[in-house]
């Protein structure tokens, strides 16, 4: 390994860039770590986590607010439909993604030009709410979960990425699999797929990520509290204050003295955020080549 010796003005930069990533990531983890704190914090209404200066340490830990969590049915009721959106949403539209992609990589396509200009147009164009609502409506989707699931189901942008990345694929290993008698469903399954993983990963997250934090759909389509997802009861207790439900529970176990509306709302922010924290460790690995690739090729 070559050693370059950095001039006093190249570390001076170097300093400079470690301060700026230093803040950004500050930036980005205080108000994390803000909720954690608040959700262990056992030390109530007295508690130095709810004045304003900087939160560091819990003042009394406990897990009492996190136990009243699990007794709480409408924020379970809204994770299951969450998983339930998210686990369909994304299962889907890889699938759709994929299957209009594959074709759309292939130069010799009869009129690709016109098909990826047509897919373009939606990225500028959108019909809007009150004519997706009726189109929604007319169709009969209102209250189910395909209301959440199939407006969405194809991004144009994930699209080209998608397509940028099959292209990069070199065209000699289908050429082989043909000569050797397999047709594009064979190619497409057994070798495009297999060699696809860090693009599907990246466009598995994006979509998994959105359907999670999605509500306003689930807000204008779904009218039945049963089928409401996980971000509109976390609205309900935030931006609404609506902490009848949660009260309830407290007065059922007999605990009224013990939490703060803060320290629950901050529990029940965890708890919407954990899920997305497990999951992209495991996909992280795929997701800069998967972006990478897709981006430039083609």
């Amino acid at each position: 390994m070559i050693n370059i010796k950095k001039s006093a003005a190249d570390k001076i930069v170097d300093v400079f860039l470690y301060l700026i990533l230093a803040g950004i990531i500050f930036i980005t983890l205080y108000p994390f770590w803000t909720q954690v704190v608040i959700s262990l914090d056992g030390a109530g209404a007295d508690s130095a986590a709810y004045s304003s200066g900087f939160i560091w340490l819990p003042t009394q830990l406990t897990f009492e607010s996190y136990k009243l969590a699990f007794k709480f049915d409408a924020l379970w009721t809204g994770y299951w439909n969450t998983i339930i959106r998210t686990a369909l949403g994304v299962i889907l539209s890889i699938f759709f993604t994929a299957i209009t992609a594959y074709p759309l990589a292939k130069k010799d396509l009869p009129f690709n030009r016109s098909f990826t200009s047509m897919i373009l147009f939606t990225m500028l164009f959108a019909g809007g709410t009150i004519p997706s609502y009726l189109l929604i409506k007319e169709l009969n989707m209102l209250d189910t979960i395909w209301s959440l699931v199939i407006p969405g189901m194809i991004g144009a942008f994930n699209v080209l990425i998608m397509r940028n990345f099959f292209r990069s694929i070199p065209e000699e290993l289908e050429e082989s699999a043909r000569v050797d008698g397999a047709g594009y469903l064979r190619i497409f399954t057994q070798i495009v797929i297999p060699l696809s993983k860090p693009v599907l990963a990246t466009i598995a997250l994006w979509v998994g990520v959105g359907h999670w934090n999605a509500w306003f759909d689930s807000m204008i389509y779904i009218s039945d509290p049963n089928k409401q997802v996980l971000q509109i009861v976390l609205r309900k207790i935030i931006i609404q204050n609506n902490m009848a439900d949660i009260n309830s529970v407290i007065q059922n176990i007999g605990k009224t003295t013990e939490f703060s509306g803060r320290q629950l709302q901050a529990t029940v922010v965890m708890f919407s955020i954990i899920p997305m924290l497990v999951v992209y460790p495991f996909i992280q690995k795929y997701f800069v080549k998967g972006v990478m690739i897709g981006a430039i090729k083609g």
